[in-house]
Order: C-alpha cells, then sequence, then structure tokens
C-alpha cells in the first residue's frame, strides 16, 4: 500500500540548475527522485514546495513523494542510505509520514528567506554571499523594508513573463542586519514570486547608496512594473531558510541558520549538539 511522505533536506545550490527538473541540465529534484528510486527500487516521483532558480541554495526545503509503506519498512535504515546514495552538497535530514492528501507546495503557509552581501570581498564566501564594496545606510534600508512589508503587489519585483497568476503576496517580515562586514537581509511571506526576493535585495542597496529615495521607493511599488526598480541580485547569496507548516504534520524541522556557517555568529555553539544528525 503507497503512504505519502515529507522530506525534509539541505542542498547548496552552485552547481545546480535549482530544484525543478530540466531535461537538459543537473538539477536537486533529479537527484533525490534517482536516488529514491534506485534505493526503494521503484520509480518515485517527488514533488518539492517550489522552485529556486539557479545557485541558489536551501537550508530548509520540504518535498513529498509516495512509496510502497512495506518498502520502507524494509529500509529502516533508509535515511543513512539515501545519503550515502547523494552527493556532498545535498542532505537529507528526515522521512515524515504525512496524510495522503498532504502537498508540500500548497500546503506550505510560509517560506522564509535570507540574502547575503558581503561589503569586503571573501574569497571563502564567494559561493555564498554578494559583493558589493559600497558604503550603505542600513537604517534607510530597514525604512525602505518596511514599505516592503506594507505592500501587497510585487509586480516591480516580479520576473517579467512570469506564469504567475497574481502578483499578490503577504509580507510579515523584511529586515536588514549587519555584522561586522556583512549584510543579511531576511524576509517572509506566504509566498513569493520568481526573482522576487533578488530585486527587492538590490533595490534596497540602491536605497542604503542614496541611488533611491524612499519616496521613489513608494514610487516603485506602485507603478507596478519590473523596469522602475533596481538590478536584481546574483543568485548565490540568496537561501530558502524555512518552509512552514501546519503543526499537525509533525516535522522535526531539521534546520539552521547560516549565520554560524559564515562565522557571523557564534551563539550557535550552545546548541551544538542539536546540529548532529
Amino acid at each position: 500500500m503507497a503512504a505519502r511522505y515529507f522530506i525534509e533536506l539541505s542542498f547548496k545550490g552552485t552547481r545546480f540548475h535549482g530544484w525543478q527538473l530540466q531535461s537538459n541540465a543537473l538539477t536537486v529534484q533529479q537527484l533525490i527522485e534517482d536516488a529514491l528510486s534506485l534505493l526503494l527500487k521503484e520509480r518515485v516521483q517527488i514533488t518539492g514546495a517550489g522552485r529556486t532558480d539557479a545557485g541558489v541554495h536551501a537550508l530548509y526545503y520540504v518535498a513529498h513523494f509516495d512509496a510502497s509503506d512495506e518498502k520502507l519498512e524494509e529500509k529502516a535504515d533508509v535515511l543513512y542510505h539515501l545519503n550515502s546514495i547523494l552527493p556532498p552538497d545535498v542532505r537529507v535530514h528526515s522521512l515524515v509520514s504525512v496524510p495522503s492528501t498532504a502537498h508540500a507546495r500548497y500546503d506550505a503557509i510560509k517560506r522564509c528567506y535570507e540574502y547575503h552581501v558581503c561589503l569586503q570581498r571573501n574569497p571563502f564566501l564567494a559561493d555564498y554571499a554578494c559583493f558589493f564594496p559600497y558604503h550603505v545606510d542600513v537604517q534607510k534600508m530597514n525604512e525602505g523594508a518596511q514599505l516592503i512589508r506594507q505592500a501587497n503587489d510585487f509586480t516591480s519585483f516580479a520576473k517579467l513573463h512570469s506564469s504567475a497568476k497574481t502578483n499578490q503576496c503577504k509580507v510579515y517580515k523584511a529586515v536588514w542586519q549587519r555584522y561586522g562586514d556583512r549584510l543579511v537581509f531576511m524576509i517572509e511571506a506566504d509566498r513569493f514570486l520568481r526573482n522576487m526576493v533578488r530585486a527587492i535585495a538590490g533595490t534596497l542597496l540602491d536605497v542604503g547608496r542614496g541611488k533611491i529615495s524612499l519616496s521613489r521607493l513608494q514610487e516603485i511599488i506602485e507603478g507596478k512594473s519590473r523596469s522602475l526598480a533596481g538590478n536584481s541580485l546574483p543568485p548565490q547569496g540568496l537561501f530558502l531558510t524555512d518552509v512552514v507548516y501546519p503543526d499537525v504534520y509533525l516535522l522535526p524541522r531539521k534546520k539552521w541558520s547560516f549565520l554560524f556557517i559564515a562565522g557571523v555568529d557564534d551563539s550557535w555553539q550552545e546548541n551544538k549538539g542539536s546540529l548532529k544528525n
């Protein structure tokens, strides 16, 4: 009998052309499907929480798949074997049995992203942050982020010719934090449009540089045209950090912030044991 499972994972997106299957490019979905199919000896199709662009990372990602109960019962150590098959830039944290109607994409109630910026060139963070060698006013950027929170139509920050049926989003949080020579933009919403976070982050950096005033930012939001906003930042600085579901699914939610990886926050050491999976 087939059962549905949620799978929690993380991946470094540098060498992948995003999550979603493509006929002529390597994707994370392809690797996970191939690994599960090999392990369970049946063809497995997996559905993710949403697409990610090429080069974008996920500290926490969720997908679902259906598989025979007996197949997973035979593989009590399925998590160990699955991670043995997968390359080191993809890590599965847990497999959770969920109701047959559960859906990784449509049941998500909130998604969270971080965008990382280095104000000084750092070769060790080249795959994880955007180099931005300009002085910025973080307070102004956060005033701009407040305008983003108050908006509901994000056409000015959406990829042109997108297939999205609506550009309406509810942003719950948008804030910049500075850690020495590094900036982190954190944003949470019920949904995101393609390229939205990178376009917002790039526009807010222009606010921080003084290239765009707060009144002009409001005009950009209300103008509903991608040509009005600033440039999109490159993909390597973007991280999907959380996907939130109803509590009924009882997900372990094994995840962490990139901040400790970047060396900008040592508070993780107090909970170091919780990172051992």
